[in-house]
């Protein structure tokens, strides 16, 4: 047993050592060292996967679901807009604003996730008052973590130490206990950034690439990125009486003789004599006009207005539509339809050829606005231009028809991700569902009503069932499977640690050599061992390690664990001093222009000063 000890702790020290050089994915590296413990023969594969079937795994997963439909809704990012914007052109308050806001969210949705939506949001509020982004990236990735453990849910490793404490026979962790402790860690956070953290922030410039938009608004972007299209799109409607009625598309041989193409077609359909449906369709060659549809046209003026002539339509002006001045082309980015750029690949047979000769419409049932070539549109018969190598596309047509046209990587790369922004458009307009979904999961699990597990796979199967999400791929792909995985597979070399005497062996040694001092100096000792393995591996695997060692130490000295537990829990949160403690200070990185030098210089204060707070704070509401 004691080699098998010996060998317990080489495999985590080798895996510490791989997390901490950040060559490998740290799944990778779980996964390695558990297969490692079976061949090893220290834990059998039963226990191997024991992690892959534990709630707080299942949890984890769920979460991240729920949470898709959060953000996917646009619920996160039309609170957080209006929220921030109470900061005005105040630097400090808006600072404050942000924070409070972030830490907010990260109590109930992922920290990544969250600063993902409002990290745009900040850039360009950052600009509009004259200030780098970089004065408030940073403070926004501090406030993520600090908000994570103000709940049960926020982050992975308060459900890791909760999980510990029912494996061990302890009653387990109500969903607000960690908010007393953690609330005073966000006020001090705060306090903190809005007074001396805001004085060593660099002061930055308003660099380039900090002002990019993320690849989730490249659709819409691309809208308003070729406004200058919109003078060519126009709405037509047919009257009861226009020519027009009662032929197929195909029959007006509309590019032959006008150079226009019909993009879309609105209208309204009677189901029986009561009930009346609007519809939003491509038009095809085979689609026959009714009275009263509305036809979104692509082409010149002139040649427009001579179209509406000779069949006898009404030419609808931008002030009728009551969209603005880009109302047309903005239109046509809906929850049926999206724009999206193409580019051509050197090996695509497109090359040399026109799209009519390729029959590109009725292969991908998409209709190409424009041709940038070198930076000039071309948009007049741009079906008969022969495509060129470097030639990008601006296509319209429905969200499908993009995800089937992104699938065809030997002919094109789509810029962005069409699937993603179909989610998004399709899920527009039910952030009220979102939210109800998220507050009534919230409240069971508060009231503890059922499982808090249980409560989780409702809410996210609810956010399927009623749009908020597409269909269950959706689902399984909002989850982030690397941390899942690596949770369960970090879980069972936790075991190993414990069958093999290790965890009583470190409990012991850190009795020996600091016990004597009594809880306060062993919480400070954990405390610290904690936080500095976080600035270097994940969150999570350090709570997995530090756990039920922390545990047994509580056991072994005659105090109560909660205390140590929570200090575990929180001291693996908060991680600040270095770019790779979190996600979230990695995603800031190069937005905010920081140096790595930047986080020591900010976070290590922070780091102390949180240290001192928690430390002395915890035995107040968790007695030893």
């Amino acid at each position: 047993m004691h080699d098998q000890m010996i060998l317990v702790f080489i495999i985590i020290i080798i895996m510490v050592v791989l997390f901490m050089s950040n060559r490998l994915r740290a799944d990778f590296v779980a996964l390695s060292a558990l297969v490692t413990l079976i061949l090893t023969g220290i834990i059998t594969p039963q226990e191997a996967l024991a992690g892959f079937s534990n709630t707080a795994v299942i949890m984890i997963a769920a979460l991240f679901v729920v949470g898709a439909g959060i953000f996917r809704t646009g619920l996160a990012k039309a609170i957080g807009q209006k929220i921030i914007q109470l900061g005005g052109q105040n630097e400090r308050r808006l600072l404050v604003i942000v924070m409070l806001v972030v830490a907010s969210f990260s109590a109930f949705m992922s920290n990544t996730g969250t600063v993902a939506v409002l990290m745009p949001i900040m850039v360009s509020l950052a600009m509009g008052i004259g200030r780098a982004p970089g004065r408030f990236l940073l403070p926004m990735a501090f406030a993520s973590s600090l908000g994570g453990v103000l709940t049960l849910i926020g982050t992975p490793p308060n459900l890791i130490v909760n999980q510990t404490l029912q494996q061990f026979g302890y009653e387990r962790l109500g969903f607000f206990d960690f908010t007393p402790v953690a609330l005073a860690g966000v006020i001090v956070g705060i306090f903190y950034m809005a007074t001396i953290g805001q004085r060593l922030l660099p002061h930055g410039s308003k660099s380039k690439r900090a002002l990019e938009k993320p690849s989730e608004e490249q659709s819409r972007s691309s809208a308003h990125t070729y406004l200058q299209l919109s003078a060519f799109i126009h709405v037509a409607k047919v009257l009861p009486t226009s020519s027009i009625l009662n032929q197929e598309l195909h029959e007006l041989q509309m590019t032959q003789r006008f150079d226009l193409t019909i993009l879309e077609i609105m209208g309204k359909s009677q189901n029986g004599k009561i009930i009346t449906n609007t519809y939003d369709k491509l038009a095809g060659p085979h689609t026959v006009l009714q009275p009263g549809d509305l036809l979104y046209i692509f082409g010149n003026p002139m040649q427009f207005q001579l179209f509406v002539e000779t069949f006898g339509l009404k030419a609808m002006d931008r002030e009728s539509q009551q969209l603005g001045e880009q109302n047309h082309l903005i239109h046509l980015v809906n929850k049926q339809f999206g724009i999206a750029e193409v580019i051509l690949v050197p090996s695509s047979t497109f090359i040399h050829h026109s799209l009519k000769e390729t029959r590109f419409r009725e292969r991908y049932q998409l209709n190409v606005l424009a041709i940038n070539r070198r930076g000039e549109y071309l948009t007049h018969k741009v079906g008969d231009e022969s495509l060129r190598f470097g030639d990008t596309l601006l296509v319209q047509g429905s969200w499908e028809s993009l995800e089937t046209l992104q699938a065809d990587q030997h002919q094109f790369v789509v810029v962005g991700r069409p699937s993603e922004l179909a989610s998004t458009a399709k899920a527009s307009g039910k952030a009220p569902i979102a939210a109800l979904i998220m507050i009534a999961m919230l409240i069971v699990m508060t009231l503890e009503i059922i499982a808090p597990v249980t409560a989780v796979i409702i809410a996210a199967l609810a956010m399927i069932i009623t749009g908020c999400l597409r269909n269950m791929d959706e689902a399984y792909g909002s989850i982030n499977w690397e941390s899942v995985i690596l949770i369960a597979a970090m879980l069972p070399i936790a075991t190993a640690l414990d069958k093999t005497g290790g965890v009583q062996f470190v409990a012991q040694w850190l009795i020996q050599v600091i016990g004597s001092y009594g809880p306060f100096a062993v919480l400070a000792g954990f405390y610290l061992l904690t936080t500095l393995f976080s600035q270097f591996i994940s969150n999570t695997a350090t709570a997995v390690i530090f756990a039920p060692v922390a545990l047994t130490t509580a056991v072994q000295m005659g105090v109560s664990p909660y205390p140590f537990l929570l200090c575990v829990s929180l001291a693996a949160s908060m991680a600040f001093s270095t770019p790779v403690a979190s996600p979230p200070n990695a995603m800031v990185m190069t937005a905010g222009g920081y140096r790595f030098t930047d986080y020591m210089k900010v976070g290590i204060p922070l780091q102390l000063i949180l240290a001192v707070v928690t430390i002395f704070i915890l035995p107040f509401f968790f007695p030893f």
